[in-house]
């Protein structure tokens, strides 16, 4: 799986660096969704996100693209990365055969 890191999460987190993963901001600056789903779609990446539009459209429209939705509220940076951090082997997990994995603050649900 390849992922595509949206712009309201951190840029270039170690657990996000290497090939399988892309930023929004390496496409450009102040991309409208609509243009970063159909590249997620067209390159078969997994939007990963905190914007809830994106789970709405992956439940309308279906996959491709997948989407991992983060709805953490506002935790401080290193506790969000904390919880990136020990969470996100079981995301890529459950992407694998969900169309979209949420990320609560103490539980993750996924939809196949």
């Amino acid at each position: 799986m390849r992922f595509l890191i949206d712009a309201n999460l951190p840029y270039r987190w170690d657990v996000w660096r290497g090939d399988r993963f892309q930023h929004v901001f390496d496409l450009g600056d102040d991309l409208p969704d609509r243009v970063i789903w159909e590249h997620a779609r067209l390159n078969d990446l997994v939007i990963v996100t905190k914007d809830c539009d994106f789970s709405d459209w992956v439940m309308l429209a279906g996959p491709p693209p997948r989407v991992v939705h983060f709805r953490v509220g506002n935790l401080r940076l290193c506790e969000f990365r904390t919880l990136v951090d020990r969470i996100w082997p079981t995301v890529e997990d459950l992407i694998v055969h969900h169309k979209l994995v949420i990320v609560l603050p103490d539980a993750i649900e996924s939809i196949a």
